[in-house]
């Protein structure tokens, strides 16, 4: 019966084979469920990577096909929408249209039904496709190439044809020999300018047509205006441009000096004169064009220098200048032609023996293509920026494919400072749409890890303290059965949706907080000092007064304390505000008690609303549960014999709690810090509601943010599918994972350190 009993007794620790079989299900299970989430992980991140990836790739270009033309007089070279019909312009009024499926050419003089007069010069303006003809007889007439798109069945056919205008007179103007011509339109106006050459001197004219307007009808184009600049130019004028609207004007001289006029009134006033090349040896310039946009000029020098000149307003002065900008790297060959992109502020530019493919806005160049057995003569860019054609000295027209999806993209076009148009110095800007076609998008993520940041860091400087100092009140002073209510009360409130968070603090707190910030002030200032004078003078009564409340129930005593000296300070804002804070009305004279213009006046700052102070309070409140809750079960897992050794030793409860408690779940700390730092991180509808969501940077307490999680909500619903912006937003998530995976690696090692320090406690 004994070794029968003492058998029982051994079989009953024995386990059971389903006990078994399950416990090495769950083992393989969990395992395999962990290295299935770091999967999930890790696939997450190489679909972002890849989703951001062509957004650092260059131009690439694939050739489709060539055609040999008749060898002619080529000055010209474009295509239709699609790509598929190129023309090129024969001397000064004949053009070619090249049909690339058949590969059959025609030909047609440009010249409107009935003239019988000479062309002496033609201007091309690729925005418009449009000809400008100036003829012999002191008129002009306008031709414009048309491509429409025609179907039978599935299959499209492109039909080119020309449309032409009136023959307008020029105000009995008369010049044989016409040096350069341009031309822009401003409202259906023409505004045509030119370089001439009569008896041995030259001359720089401009002539505005206008409209006559009636409550019925309109008017023929009539000449308005006709100016000569020539007496405001100084040296030989050599090349002229007006800009696609007619209101800018710049004249270039054979000396190297750039004059710019302004159009005002049909009539032009001269506002600046700069020279785009210091060094005397760049001082000859081959090409002066307009960009995209009207308001940038690029130059190119014969030695193959290329910088770009922006308008803006330069410090300490109230019109805009011409600025100089960029400064890309010299071309590798003579410079040949020159072609703008019509969809962003790409720039091509052909050499003799190259393509070289450049980006104004980021300095960057794109494409370089050598061709070392042709010379190139014409280069040009599709209106779809989708096609790239060549006609080179051997009249062979090659046309390529252009891949180049995202030409804003680029490190420093993301990270970098950009000098864009209009701005008077470079700078990190977020503004991802404008209202016009020529608006180029400013992606710069900067703006939005600054906000980012810095909305973090102001939530912080609320939570860490309260939440902290909660959690060691909690755990080390307060009576357990209170704690068993306070702090699943606190974990309630981790539960309360962003939506109404940020709703509270946008329609609530901030109009509160924006009126009685000296108010905030004092609360914050006076109720520390209150809560320790109060325990202070609690600690210095005597024993035997004290002992009538149960250790652990002071906070009773402490809280209606808190609440009056709260109000007292609420209240004694707007003493503060008349004592300190107040302007003087530039008006009448007298003292304004506001600290709203105060602030605005004294630092120089703005003051909004939506800022940075009610999203620390908000927010703080979202992350105050997350670290009293990790922090309190630190501290509650420090072991009972550490106190009771500590109190034996004769240190009080605070000396306990602050030189052996604390160090001993000091890795958890660090810990839930480092999850209420990834959880204000990522926060979104808080800071979309309370901040004005702007994307600024500045670290104003008092001025809003834009996030990079709140960035992401308000642009994708607006994004176009694998477009730029698309990509970038994407590229914001994926700095968003890479900075909570490095604060969270951080936050590991640290915690190991912490750990392995006070491992022997």
């Amino acid at each position: 019966m004994a070794k029968k009993g003492i058998t029982m007794q051994q079989n009953r620790f024995t386990p059971s084979k389903k006990v078994i079989l399950i416990d090495r299900f769950m083992s393989h299970f969990i395992k395999v469920g962990g290295l299935g989430l770091i999967a999930a992980v890790l696939g997450i991140f190489l679909f972002i990577f890849f989703q951001i990836l062509p957004l650092f790739k260059g131009a690439s270009i694939k050739r489709l096909y060539s055609y040999t033309l008749p060898q002619a007089s080529y000055t010209t070279l474009g295509a239709d929408e699609w790509g598929e019909k190129p023309f090129l312009l024969v001397g000064l009024n004949k053009i070619l249209f090249l049909d690339s499926e058949t590969g059959k050419v025609t030909s047609k003089v440009l010249a409107p039904e009935g003239f019988t007069g000479n062309i002496i010069k033609t201007s091309y303006d690729n925005e418009s496709q449009s000809f400008l003809h100036l003829t012999s007889t002191g008129e002009f007439f306008i031709s414009k190439i048309i491509y429409e798109a025609q179907y039978n069945g599935e299959k499209r056919s492109i039909i080119s044809s020309v449309d032409y205008s009136a023959l307008y007179p020029m105000g009995g103007i008369l010049s044989q020999d016409i040096v350069d011509l341009s031309f822009g339109w401003s409202s259906d106006e023409p505004t045509v300018a030119f370089i001439s050459k009569q008896n041995g001197s030259i001359s720089v004219e401009t002539v505005n047509l206008s409209r006559s307007q009636s409550l019925m009808s309109e008017g023929e184009l009539e000449v308005a205006s006709h100016d000569n600049l020539t007496a405001n130019l100084e040296g030989t004028p050599d090349k002229i441009r007006l800009s696609a609207t007619g209101d800018i004007l710049v004249i270039l001289t054979k000396e190297g000096h750039v004059f710019y006029f302004q159009k005002n009134d049909h009539s032009f006033s001269l506002i600046q004169k700069f020279v785009p090349f210091e060094n005397q040896s760049q001082r000859a310039v081959s090409s002066m064009e307009f960009i995209l946009g009207g308001v940038s000029l690029s130059f190119v020098s014969e030695d193959g220098s290329h910088v770009i000149y922006s308008l803006l307003i330069p410090k300490g002065e109230n019109k805009r200048l011409f600025v100089q900008t960029k400064n890309f790297d010299k071309l590798p060959s003579l410079f040949t032609s020159f072609s703008k992109s019509l969809r962003n502020k790409a720039l091509l530019l052909s050499g003799e023996h190259h393509l070289s493919l450049r980006y104004a806005t980021t300095e960057q160049i794109r494409l370089e293509k050598y061709i070392p057995d042709r010379k190139v003569k014409i280069a040009s860019l599709s209106t779809k920026y989708d096609k790239l054609l060549m006609l080179d000295d051997k009249s062979v027209l090659t046309v390529y494919r252009l891949k180049d999806p995202h030409p804003e993209g680029g490190w420093r076009a993301f990270f970098g400072k950009i000098w864009y148009e209009g701005a008077n110095e470079p700078g990190y800007t977020w503004q991802s749409s404008g209202g016009s076609d020529s608006f180029e998008a400013k992606l710069s993520l900067v703006p939005l890890i600054v906000g980012t940041l810095k909305g973090t860091f102001y939530a912080l400087l609320f939570a860490v303290p309260i939440a902290l100092l909660a959690a060691v009140y909690t755990s080390e002073f307060l009576h357990p059965r209170f704690r068993a209510f306070i702090k699943p009360t606190l974990e309630i409130m981790a539960s309360l949706p962003s939506v109404i968070l940020g709703f509270l603090a946008a329609l609530w707190l901030a109009p509160l907080v924006e009126a009685r910030v000296p108010s905030l002030v004092m609360v914050v200032l006076l109720l520390p000092f209150i809560a320790m004078g109060w325990g202070y003078f609690w600690s210095k009564l005597p024993v035997e007064k004290r002992s009538w409340l149960k250790q652990g129930n002071e906070v009773f005593l402490l809280i209606p304390v808190v609440i009056i000296g709260g109000i007292i300070a609420w209240n004694l804002g707007p003493v503060l505000e008349h004592l300190i804070f107040y302007v003087h009305d530039a008006h009448t004279g007298e003292k304004i008690a506001d600290f709203r213009k105060w602030w605005v006046e004294v630092t120089g700052l703005t003051f909004e609303q939506r800022n940075s102070l009610v999203v620390g309070f908000i927010m703080g409140f979202a992350v105050i549960p997350l670290i009293f809750t990790i922090t309190d079960d630190s501290l509650s897992n420090v072991p009972r014999s550490l106190r009771s050794a500590s109190l034996a030793c004769g240190a009080s409860r605070w000396q306990t709690a602050w030189k052996v408690v604390l160090p001993a779940a000091s890795a958890g700390i660090f810990s839930a810090i480092m999850i209420g730092f990834g959880r204000a991180v990522g926060e979104t509808m808080i800071v979309l509601m309370a901040t004005g969501n702007t994307p600024i940077m500045d670290w104003n307490i008092f001025s809003g943010m834009r996030t990079l999680s709140a960035n992401l909500a308000v642009e994708l619903p607006e994004a176009p599918f694998q477009g730029t912006l698309y990509r970038t937003l994407y590229l914001g998530a994926f700095v968003l994972f890479i900075m909570t995976f490095v604060v969270n690696t951080i936050a590991d090692v640290m915690r190991q350190i912490i750990r392995k320090k006070y491992k022997m406690l």
